[in-house]
Order: structure tokens, then sequence, then C-alpha cells
């Protein structure tokens, strides 16, 4: 087996497991590295709360991180919280002679509150240990802290960029995610040259524990594998974007991003396109639901768990067609990224419907109408007569827009299992029919077919 690339985590360890030395290793193992670490401290910690700090001696610290780089080439690396002067100044004669990148990540204060950096080690953090970092990744708070600025907006963050430049560092990654905006927008800027936003989606949940530590390390784990800065950077936050989304409560206080996730994407591929293959034997089953389909192109659609976009979203190659005397047929095989106009309204229902998990597009009648009242099918439109002109028709982008537009619309969206588009000038009248899982679906368009005979 080919080496991993070594990346070294000199940081504090989080016995509830969330942040520190234990988030470190698992973003830097789920990312392809191999973790080194060094302990600068012992927390007894949870999700809610620090209940007390045990740091080694200096020494000590210094001697694992001797004892590491003089056996082990090191690749990359990262610190977290160095808690104090006293082992600050202990490694920093030993960084000052690095070899390989190291990212910086300024630890002042734990998720719940509590300070992980003596008040006496600010100024040591800033004479020793940011003249040696290659990239600074303060968020908002500490960016305020190391800067003395009050930091409100754009221009602030600029002028907090600029002083940390001054203190040493190659670059500086100020982390937005304190904001109130409604993107997250981290800002890198480098000596000489202007800065650079890296935009996310925000996620709302309130498993933040360990994101500063899971994004550096995974930053540093990109720069250990070879990648260039921005690279890393887009790499690291979309690692961390699926985390939060796929977080979980723990405890009584904030969880921990999922570092599992990218694993459990890759686990469920096999039996999402499984899924897509038994729908489609199921309604070819079906006598006459060929008529049911629209003139355009149908398909089904079944998404990933945590899917970010249309190629993590299962559908027939040659999607869904009226054959021979009204059957339905699949046509093709099971891919994923093959279905794209019902992917594009399935992945928007999700933003909002989190439970919908897959879709069907069938045509929009009169008679289709009623069989969605009689069984009961919670339905939302969409309005043509609002879509802006810069929205398109081509590749999901209108479905994408209409079929968010309607749910947000919708009193409760998450109740939604059909999203109705009415047409207009050389658009045929549709309806995306909502599953929560693959059988949700099947029974729910079961349901809808049986009705529909009974109203023909």
């Amino acid at each position: 087996m080919e080496k991993l690339p070594c990346i070294l985590t000199i940081a504090g360890s989080d016995s509830g497991g969330g942040a520190g030395i234990q988030a470190d290793i698992k973003a830097i193992s789920m990312l392809g590295g191999y973790a080194a670490s060094v302990i600068t401290a012992l927390t007894a910690q949870n999700t809610a709360a620090v209940t007390g700090i045990h740091a080694p001696s200096p020494k000590f610290v210094a001697l694992q991180l001797r004892t590491v780089i003089e056996d082990i080439r090191v690749d990359a690396a990262k610190t977290g919280m160095l808690f104090s002067e006293p082992i600050i100044k202990a490694i920093a004669p030993i960084l000052s002679r690095k070899t390989f990148p190291l990212v910086v990540d300024p630890v002042c204060v734990a998720t719940s509150g509590s300070r992980l950096l003596k008040e006496d080690a600010v100024e040591a953090m800033k004479q020793l240990i940011f003249p040696h970092a290659d990239l600074l990744t303060p968020n908002l708070p500490e960016a305020e802290l190391f800067t003395g600025l009050r930091i409100n907006d754009r221009e602030d963050v600029f002028k907090a960029a600029d002083l940390l430049l001054d203190m040493g560092p190659d670059a500086v990654l100020i982390k937005g995610g304190h904001s109130d905006s409604l993107a997250i927008t981290d800002w890198y800027v480098a000596k000489g040259a202007e800065p650079i936003p890296f935009m996310q989606r925000r996620v709302d949940t309130s498993a933040t524990h360990g994101t500063g530590c899971t994004l550096s390390s995974a930053i540093a784990t990109g720069l250990g594998q070879g990648m260039e800065v921005g690279a890393a950077i887009k790499r690291a936050q979309a690692y961390l974007n699926l985390g939060l989304r796929a977080g979980y409560p723990l405890g009584e206080g904030g969880g921990p991003p999922n570092h599992l996730a990218p694993w459990l994407k890759a686990e469920a591929r096999a039996g999402v396109l499984r899924d897509i293959d038994h729908l489609g034997r199921v309604l070819m089953a079906e006598p006459d639901a060929g008529r049911l389909l629209p003139r355009v192109r149908s398909n089904v659609a079944i998404a990933l768990p945590f899917a970010d976009g249309s190629s993590e979203v299962a559908g027939f190659t040659g999607g869904l067609i009226a054959g021979f005397k009204g059957r339905l047929m699949a046509v093709g095989y099971p891919e994923f990224g093959a279905s794209v106009y019902t992917a594009a309204s399935l992945l928007a229902a999700r933003r909002l419907c989190p439970e919908a998990s897959c879709a069907m597009t069938l045509a929009f009648t009169p008679p289709m109408e009623r069989a969605l009242e009689a069984v009961g099918v919670e339905c939302s439109f969409i309005d043509r007569t609002r879509k802006p002109d810069y929205i398109g028709n081509l590749g999901g982008e209108f479905e994408e827009w209409g079929v968010f537009e309607a749910l947000k619309d919708h009193a409760r969206p998450e109740s939604v299992r059909a999203v109705i588009d009415p047409g207009g000038t050389g658009c045929e009248p549709l309806v995306r029919v909502l599953g929560e899982n693959a059988e949700d679906l099947r029974s729910r368009v079961e349901r809808i077919f049986k009705s529909l005979r009974e109203i023909v």
C-alpha cells in the first residue's frame, strides 16, 4: 500500500471526543492521512462543559514533538489548544525549524464557553507561534482578541487580516461562522494579495462542537497531500459542511459534526441503486401506468444521505417512458447523475423537507389533482409568474428555484409530498411526488394510480 501522508496535530485532548485531538484524528483519517499527535493538555470535557484541565509539563510536550519528528516524516501539521505560555515557549523553537506546512488554529475558548488559552499565553502565541504559520485560522472572536479590533463588517475583517499578517503568518483564513449572515464566508488573505471569499451554506444545527478543530486539521491534511491551499480549504469546508448536516444529538450540549458522513454516503450507494432497480420493476408492473407520464422525459430519483448534488442522486439512464399499450417502461439502468430535472426537484425539496429522499415525475391533469386530494397527499404549487428572468429552463435550474419557492411559501413544508408545476406556454403541467424512502414513494404512487383508475 502506498504510504499515507503523516499529519501531526499538536493540541489538547477532549474526553468527550468531539473536539481537540480526537476531532483532528477523525478528520485526518477520513480524508486519507495518517494522524500523529502531541497532546498539550488533558481536558475533562463533555458536550456541555469543560470541568477541568490538566496540562503535562512543557518539557514533556516538547519531548513528544521532538520524538515524533525525529522518527516520522511529517508532511503537514496543525496546532490547536496550546494552553499556556510555558508550553508555547517549549515548542516554538522546534516549530521554527519545521520543514512542513503548518496550520495554526488559535484556539482560545471551547464551544461550551470555557477558556482554553490562558491570558498570559496570548502574547506568546502572537510572538512565538504566528510567525511560523503557513496559515492562521481564527474565528471572528479570536481575530478580535488577537488584534484588539471590533469586527462588524467585511472591511473590519480585512483590517483584522492585515494586522494578523503583520504578526508573521503567510496567510490568514478568518472564519465567518459567528456572523449573522445566511451563508458563511471564510475570508482568505495572503500577503500581497486580494482577499478571497470561501462561501458555504449555513447549516441549522447544534452539532458545532469541534468545528474549528475539524476544519483546520482537514486543511492541514490537504496541504500534506500536496494540495494547493485554496483547494485544501474548499475540500475542508465541504467535509465540515457534510459533517454538520449529518450531525446528531450526543449529550446535553451541542454535539460534534459527524466525521463518518463520507463513509455513510459511500456505504449507501449500492442500496440506493438496488432501490431504484426495484422501484422500476414495481412501476412497470402497474397496468396503464405509462399513460400517467408526461410527454417530456420522466424519471425517478433517490438521493444518498446528505446528498450534495445531482451526482449523488440516482435515476434511470433513459428515464421512464410510455411503451406499448400504455405500459410504463424504465429505460436503461440505475445510475447516479442520470436524473436531472427530477433530481433537481428532489434536492430543492430536501432543503425544507429533509425527510424526503426520493421523487417521481408524473403528468398533472384534473383527474390527477382529484386523485392527489383523494389519497390525502399534501400539495404545494409553483407560481411561474414569480420566476426571475435570470432563472433558465435547462439543467434543472427552474425546478430547483420553483420547488424551493413553493415549499418556502407553504405553511408546513415538511408535510408536503407533492409539488405541482401548473405549466405554461410551451411547458407541460407536472407533479413531483415525494417519498421518505423508496417503499414510501412506491406506496404513495400506487395509491395515486388506484385512485386515478376509480376516478377515470
